[in-house]
């Protein structure tokens, strides 16, 4: 059945999104939000689900796009895009199209929103009109995304109420009316209850309105017109199911942080490439469980068979596309409001404002409702910001201290976030990626989250807690990806810059071992000829890597495999190690420090320059130690030697992937 059956063509609006960590799927049910309060009827769905004329069933669209890799979409958007750049397309493809669009981006990233950008262009030039300006978000900012969505999501508001007036006697549905869920939580013993059966919730009784648990004060006189999720799951990921071989720390015990090398294995032989990403999904500590299963007063319920139950036949596809279990054993056995919260549900989440709007309507105590719906209110955003982000509280905190609120358990997956995956960029390359014949090897550098806050409050990351625990023969669940690097074997006589400090030479490992993989095949291939390469041992162009960590003794990852490398390929290892001198030394220092190489290799060999590793700072003191660079060694002015890294950048010779 195709998702859009059933709409009428009269105020419909899809919100289209390409996420590729989840922020874009967020924003994109926020303002499927914002519209059904409009009374809207709204499919908010993955890009890759539609086909492009699809969007003209909708009076408008709304776009909600990430950007990733080299300026990419995310990879639940590239089937959707390609066929935009179709060179057949008439200039009128999309005339009767109304759009908006919204960039989630990172402003340390060169192509900052590059994808939204180009998106939204493109649906324009296509001959779509747009109804509201593109708005764009920077992660950068001190306030985050929330500081530019807030006023254009506002200002998209009353462009709706503007050009798709209500009818005569409508309005809005309220704030304080809690909105109709796609799905709920049920028994699978029993049908779901209709009519006007009470559920209790801790001191309250809720009404069952088609068989959805409401508070008494905000039920809706009229139904909100159905909202559709779908297309939220990654197309090109593989599942694999992975066995721990080695967890190993490497980081001395006395050092302030914890860093683990991994290898994890496969039992079939798999193709991947370095920049590839392989993402491992955690699981709730048993105490967190129990803990949010008392306080929210579900031990009743925590242990029976349950099931997702949609609330409206419109929506065919999943609502809750379930992410990958750590094991077979939720498949095979009953499924539990206990199991869920261990494998699918977040409650060490930073809380969004969505959260807060509606927990408020699950507590009787007027106190906690005026200060729950404070932090929704966007005047308060420093306050929100204050009391969520900046002490990093967890969603548990947040319950823990709003005590006189009870969740119905019914509402657990509307109300908790989908505990996501995280991502890791792969550390093996070359002959690193098979152990043996028909088996694959996954290595990876994992940096252990665990600090504290501003409240002296120690925070550990869930994935964190899961990684750290994990031994040789634990069976784990994950993804594999593509990355964004676009590494291919034509690059290998050329050579490379790398700048990769912490664990961010992660994927810089991979392609060096990778680099050497390949001057073993060129060797072997020229086993029965004399010609000696002009441009490098073997064939292979030279490969430098700039890494940088703060103590030698304490952080310098895969020492002993440079040392070894650099006496078996034309190779070699700049180092910067912040704390180890009075004065601190970063990896921008040591490029400038090298500057006729690192000129000779980009500019006057034509290399490549792959910078990896934390957003912000680092990614702009490199990129600005390179302008600096080309200015010097070239005799450039500035604004020529910023003009030739912005060539090698749509050359795909200045490639970044930082997180």
């Amino acid at each position: 059945m195709d998702v859009m059956d059933g709409l009428k063509n009269n105020r419909t609006a899809a919100v289209v999104f390409g996420s590729e960590t989840g922020n874009a799927l967020d924003y994109a049910e926020e303002a499927g939000r914002l519209l059904e309060r409009l009374h809207i009827q709204t499919v908010v769905t993955s890009l890759d689900a539609l086909e492009p004329l699809s969007l003209a069933r909708f009076d408008f669209v709304i776009a909600i796009i990430s950007t990733t890799g080299q300026g990419d979409l995310p990879a639940n958007a590239r089937a959707f895009w390609r066929k935009l750049l179709r060179k057949k397309l008439p200039s009128d493809y999309l005339k009767d199209i109304n759009i908006t669009s919204f960039g989630l981006g990172d402003s340390s990233y060169p192509k900052f929103n590059w994808a939204a950008r180009k998106f939204h262009k493109r649906l324009v030039q296509l001959g779509a009109t747009e109804f509201l300006p593109r708005g764009e978000g920077d992660e950068q900012h001190e306030e985050g995304l929330d500081a530019s969505w807030l006023p254009w999501s506002a200002e998209l508001r009353q462009q709706v109420l503007s050009k798709y007036p209500l009818d005569v006697g409508q309005h809005p549905i309220p704030e304080h009316v809690l909105l109709q869920p796609k799905c709920l939580l049920s028994l699978a013993s029993s049908d779901t209850p209709r009519g006007t059966e009470l559920v209790c919730n801790g001191n309250d009784a809720f009404p069952l309105v088609n068989g959805i648990p409401l508070p008494l004060d905000a039920v809706a006189v009229e139904p909100a017109l159905p909202r559709v999720t779908v297309g939220t799951s990654e197309r090109k990921a593989q599942h694999l199911l992975v066995k721990v071989k080695q967890n190993r720390r490497l980081t001395p015990q006395n050092h302030w942080q914890d860093v683990r090398h991994l290898e994890l294995s496969y039992p079939a032989s798999i193709k991947y490439n370095p920049g590839d990403v392989l993402t491992i999904y955690p699981q709730n500590s048993e105490q967190d469980v129990d803990q949010i299963i008392q306080l929210m007063e579900w031990g009743q319920y925590a242990d029976q068979p349950i099931q997702f139950q949609s609330t409206n036949k419109m929506e065919e596809a999943d609502f809750y596309p379930v992410p990958p279990a750590p094991s077979n054993k939720l498949h095979s056995e009953p499924l539990t409001l206990r199991g869920v919260l261990v494998h699918y549900l977040d409650m060490r989440a930073i809380p969004r404002r969505s959260f807060f709007s509606m927990i408020a309507h699950f507590t009787n105590n007027d106190m906690h409702k005026e200060r729950l719906l404070e932090f929704t209110d966007p005047q308060y955003i420093d306050e929100l910001y204050d009391y969520t982000t900046r002490p990093r509280r967890s969603i548990l905190e947040v319950l823990q201290e709003f005590d006189s609120v009870k969740i119905p358990w019914q509402w657990a997956a509307n109300a908790l976030p989908k505990l996501r995956g995280r991502q890791f960029s792969i550390a093996s390359g070359g002959s690193c990626k098979c152990i043996a014949e028909g088996q694959t090897n996954f290595e990876l550098l994992a940096a252990i989250v665990k600090y504290k806050t501003v409240l002296k409050r120690l925070r550990e990351g869930v994935c964190t807690r899961y990684i750290t625990g994990l031994q040789p023969g634990n069976i784990l669940n994950v993804t594999l990806q593509e990355g964004g690097l676009g590494v291919h074997i034509n690059e290998a006589t050329r050579p490379v810059v790398m700048v990769g400090p912490g664990t961010g030479v992660a994927p810089m490992r991979s392609l060096i071992w990778e680099r050497f993989h390949w001057q073993q095949d060129m060797l072997a291939k020229r086993q029965s000829t004399t010609d000696v390469p002009s441009n490098g041992s073997n064939g292979i162009g030279e490969t430098v890597l700039f890494f940088g960590g703060r103590n030698q003794e304490a952080d310098f990852f895969y020492r002993r495999e440079w040392d070894y490398l650099q006496h078996q390929m034309p190779f070699k290892v700049f180092t910067a190690f912040s704390r180890d001198q009075q004065a601190k030394v970063y990896v921008q220092n040591i490029l400038k420090q090298q500057a006729e190489l690192v000129y000779e290799l980009l500019h006057s060999k034509n290399g490549i320059v792959y910078v990896c590793g934390s957003s912000g700072k680092m990614p702009r003191a490199v990129r600005a130690a390179l302008v600096e660079i080309f200015a010097n060694c070239g005799q450039m002015a500035d604004s020529v030697a910023e003009d030739y890294l912005q060539a090698m950048e749509k050359e795909g010779r200045y490639k970044q992937e930082t997180w």
